[in-house]
């Protein structure tokens, strides 16, 4: 790998933006420097220069919560890296799965659309879904999913599935929603598990269509 056309500052640094290769989250924003760039393509796991400490640091080399790194890229202006990674736990210091937890503004809810809203949530379900199996929060029922493993989300989600049949071949229109609202939620969990985001799907769905495919 070749870093002389990156452009480091003058510390001899460069920001790296690292996000979830699977939820497209940012995770967090630290800086490398050259030999801590080498040393994350040479150990396939983020290190970064700490500039606070002066020193290179192996994320999650005390907590255990590494990051195994599935690309790097680095911008137009070969000034700034984006890290994509599969994380094994939280990537902030606090416990939470990203460092940018709190919220500063967001788009009014009166300037939004209705369908742009449903699929927020959609998104903001598999966000979290994605979160409950990094920090598998005590009692919740997301963690015990993933506890049991992929043979019991099998069978929620063929169980939902059975309930969506049943509810539709009943015409029951209010307990046919409250069925595919269930089996969504299992679905998502699914695709979690298996390392499949939503997005990859609905990527599927989009060259099909551009392909006049039905």
């Amino acid at each position: 790998m070749n870093i002389d056309h990156l452009t480091f500052d003058e510390s001899g640094l460069i920001p790296a933006i690292v996000q979830d290769n699977q939820t497209k989250q940012v995770l967090t924003l630290a800086y490398m420097s050259k030999t801590s760039l080498m040393k994350t393509v040479e150990t396939g796991e983020t290190w970064f220069y700490s500039r606070s400490r002066q020193e290179l640091w192996h994320k999650g080399a005390t907590s255990g919560n590494t990051q195994t790194v599935n690309k790097i890229c680095y911008d137009c202006d070969q000034d700034a890296l984006v890290v994509l990674v599969t994380p094994k736990g939280p990537a902030c210091h606090k416990g939470d799965v990203s460092c940018f937890s709190e919220q500063l503004w967001s788009l009014d809810d009166g300037h939004e659309g209705e369908s742009s809203k449903r699929f927020a949530i959609i998104e903001e379900l598999e966000r979290v879904i994605a979160e409950r199996e990094v920090t598998r929060p005590e009692g919740a029922y997301t963690t015990y999913l993933f506890d049991e493993g992929v043979d019991k989300i099998l069978k929620k989600v063929g169980e939902e599935a059975a309930e969506v049949i049943i509810a539709a071949k009943n015409r029951d229109k209010e307990e046919l929603t409250w069925e595919s609202a269930d089996f969504l939620y299992h679905w998502l969990v699914l695709l979690q598990e298996q390392k499949l985001s939503l997005d990859d799907v609905l990527q599927r769905l989009e060259d099909r269509h551009g392909g006049n495919k039905k």
